[in-house]
């Protein structure tokens, strides 16, 4: 690594938070084993208010990848599909528009009810999908290397 140690940003939805932070907790572990101790998460009210944090975070030029996270469930005014769609369209046009890697832990699940068989369901299929976040941002910063 180099001396000055590369930071990441995290961005995790409050909406949930109690499963959306088990994929931030085991990116951070993840991406902590792998020697990138710069890690800030960033927090925000729900999912569809993830894309122009990130668009900010990555415009800084502070961070050299950017991931959000939140769990976006049936329930509210508008589909959940919608939603989640429209968030990870947004994620990738920032990666395109800024050059910077953008990475997208928003996940939404067809049924979702709020009973503890659910909770502990998701809870557990976040912790795995932050450790496949922090895989995917690490090779993806190691492909940066050997392309600079």
């Amino acid at each position: 690594m180099s001396p000055n140690p590369i930071r990441i940003a995290l961005v995790a939805a409050r909406w949930h938070g109690e499963i959306v932070d088990k994929a931030v907790e085991s990116c951070r572990a993840g991406l902590l084993e792998r020697g990138y101790p710069e890690i800030d998460v960033i927090e925000v009210p729900g999912a569809f208010e993830i894309p122009l944090r990130v668009k900010r975070l990555a415009t800084s030029g502070a961070y050299a990848a950017v991931a959000g996270c939140a769990l976006v469930v049936d329930g509210g005014i508008y589909r959940h599909d919608f939603v989640a769609s429209a968030v990870v369209d947004a994620l990738m046009r920032v990666q395109l528009e800024t050059d910077v890697p953008v990475f997208s832990a928003v996940l939404t699940p067809h049924h979702f009810h709020e009973h503890d068989e659910h909770l502990a369901y998701f809870a557990r299929h976040f912790e795995v999908k932050g450790a496949e976040l922090a895989t995917a941002i690490a090779a993806t910063l190691a492909l940066d290397t050997v392309d600079a």
